[in-house]
């Protein structure tokens, strides 16, 4: 089973230590607040109050024995550091940390963070993407520029073949995959499901279509929005 220190039990590190404790990872959740401690101790496997700036504290959790630390730790920004340097130092294999700029996430990874979040910079962007984007479904970020983008097929595109719409001549990006309703017959009765298609150059996109594309940020920006 993966194993994940969340330290820092704000309300990000909260959130995300309760939704990976439901998605049936062991998850040890750590804090120098005992109240905060307190609160999240039935949705974990573990909680503890502890100085995540001790590494004897540190190693009596069996913190080194864990796949993956989320450096949630949001007033304290030393203590952040510090805490990422021990984690690193104890040879976990992935530590990612939360930053609240992009200064002290530039400094997060200077000191060897694996990767670097910043939550309300991206809430910002996922939204302003969306709405500039109505038909859009959802995205994930693949590196710096480039993105996998889920959208409504454009009305442009209906009745028109792969082939024709020459999406990586004209476009620039990569049609992965095809989500489109279907109906079954299941029991005698008759009911919709989505099937993921892999895309043919002879077939044709239908209205309810949703596309899987993947392209860099320029080129995804291009596509159309009706």
């Amino acid at each position: 089973m993966r194993k994940v220190a969340v330290i820092g039990l704000g309300r990000f590190g909260v959130s995300v230590a309760k939704r990976l404790a439901a998605s049936g990872v062991q998850v040890i959740a750590m804090d120098r607040n005992g109240q905060l401690v307190n609160e999240i101790k039935d949705d974990v496997d573990l909680a503890v109050r502890a100085d995540s700036t001790d590494q004897q504290a540190l190693l009596s959790q069996n913190i080194d024995n864990v796949d993956v630390a989320v450096v949630s730790i949001g007033e304290n920004f030393e203590a952040a550091l510090l805490t990422t340097v021990i984690l690193k130092q104890l040879g976990v294999p992935e530590v990612v940390c939360r930053a609240q700029t992009e200064f002290h996430a530039e400094i997060f990874r200077k000191i060897g963070a694996d990767r670097v979040i910043q939550p309300e910079s991206e809430s910002g962007q996922s939204l302003a993407r969306q709405l500039a984007n109505p038909q859009l479904v959802d995205f994930i970020r693949l590196a710096d520029g480039f993105t996998l983008l889920e959208f409504h097929a454009p009305a442009s595109f209906c009745g028109k073949s792969i082939l024709s719409l020459a999406l990586r001549s004209k476009y620039d990006v990569n049609l992965v995959v095809i989500r489109r309703a279907v109906e079954v017959q299941q029991s005698g009765q008759s009911r919709s499901i989505v099937k993921t298609v892999v895309p043919k150059p002879d077939d044709v996109i239908e209205p309810d279509d949703i596309l899987v594309v993947v392209g860099s940020d320029t080129a995804l920006s291009k596509l159309p929005r009706e």
